[in-house]
């Protein structure tokens, strides 16, 4: 009989004891199972921002890209085909609509923060820099007015090469030697696009490069000038388009404005050839906004590389349209400065990351950040360095 109970008891204690153990197990089994949904819902949340911030990553460049080629294909349109052969007039539109959008965006819309400067300031440091910066601009326009698209853009792609060069005679700046290494294939891309360029205008030519030395100076005046704020694009746009108005309107009147009045007596269709001047004003602008928002949604490489491929587009899209003639060692010559704008920005960024060795001269550094990429009204990406 006690035997029995002994059984009993044994049993029931194997019983219980079986059934804590696979109460553990089970526990440990729901507890792993927790972690592993965990896990995969955390990797999903990271997978599906990951894919999010590559999407409006491309969205953000593609909608820049659309912006800027719109720019300039209208602009040559409108030089070309609507016969408006007044470049000032235009360039003074696109400050006009630049002005009055960004004082909507800032002050009706409040979609950005204004950026407070002393008023002395903007006397002493915003009109300098607008007065180069409606140079550049205008002498954009001039140069689309007499030479092609593609040819413009492949000079354009000549800033960085002008900067590193105005920076070492005029402020004695060291630079890398991998630095002037970079440089060598975008000299050479526009030697021999400039050589082998069939539509070659010399006054359109020397508007260009002219356009490559204003844009350094703006650059580089804007190290100095601007030093303190920070500036987007739409803030810039905000102080110095009104700048530009006021510089512009007088010269714009007096050299082109019977010029415009016989244009506007001679033309087909005034009003409709109106419309898309000042489109391609409200476009000018859309095109700040656009860089602010690629700015933000984009890496510096990122930017650097979006940038020069979209010189690429925009030839690609304006021989599509105006099919001016391209021979071989033009297209090659305009691909090779591409590249070599691609390996200038990639050089300047791996400089940047590397640290400075103690008692060797300082390679002037890459921007602080993307902010400091920032182009003007109508202008293409430069490395500001």
């Amino acid at each position: 009989m006690e035997k029995s109970r002994r059984g009993a008891s044994y049993s029931c204690f194997t019983v219980t004891s079986t059934t804590r153990t696979s109460s553990r197990s089970f526990s440990s089994l729901s507890f792993n199972f927790l972690i592993f949904i965990h896990s995969s819902n955390h990797f999903m949340e990271e997978t599906f921002v990951f894919q999010w911030n590559v999407f409006r990553s491309l969205l953000s460049i593609l909608q820049w890209w659309a912006f800027n080629v719109t720019v300039i294909i209208v602009n040559k349109w409108i030089f070309q085909k609507l016969d408006f052969k007044f470049p000032l007039s235009v360039s003074c539109v696109h400050f006009i609509c630049s002005a009055i959008g960004g004082y909507v965006v800032i002050k009706v819309l409040k979609l950005k923060p204004l950026i407070t400067v002393d008023p002395e300031d903007r006397w002493r440091r915003i009109f300098p820099m607008s007065f180069v910066f409606c140079i550049n601009i205008v002498l954009g326009n001039v140069s689309l007015r007499y030479i092609p698209v593609s040819f413009m853009q492949t000079i354009k792609s000549f800033t960085p090469a002008t900067t590193v060069v105005l920076q070492w005679l005029v402020w004695r700046k060291h630079f890398d030697w991998r630095i002037w290494a970079s440089l060598i294939p975008i000299v050479g891309g526009i030697l021999l696009t400039s050589v082998t360029e069939l539509s070659f205008n010399m006054f359109g030519f020397c508007a260009a490069l002219f356009g490559c030395l204003a844009t350094s100076t703006k650059t580089i005046l804007a190290e100095s000038l601007l030093h303190g704020y920070k500036f987007d694009s739409i803030n810039t746009v905000y102080y110095m388009a009104p700048f530009a108005t006021m510089i512009l309107t007088l010269p714009a009147l007096l050299l082109e404005g019977n010029g415009i009045l016989e244009w506007l007596n001679t033309h087909p269709y005034p009003w409709s050839a109106l419309i898309i001047i000042f489109s391609s004003g409200v476009f000018a602008f859309c095109l700040n906004f656009s860089i602010f928002y690629v700015i933000h949604s984009t890496t510096a490489v990122t930017f650097n590389v979006a940038g020069n491929l979209k010189v690429a587009v925009a030839v690609l899209i304006s021989w599509l349209i105006f099919r001016n003639p391209i021979s071989y060692l033009n297209a090659v010559g305009c691909a090779v400065t591409l590249v070599g704008c691609t390996f200038y920005g990639y050089v300047r960024h791996m400089l940047s990351q590397q640290p400075a060795v103690p008692g060797t001269p300082r390679t002037p550094r890459t921007p602080r950040s993307k902010m400091e990429l920032l182009p003007l009204v109508n202008d293409k990406l430069e490395d500001k360095v």
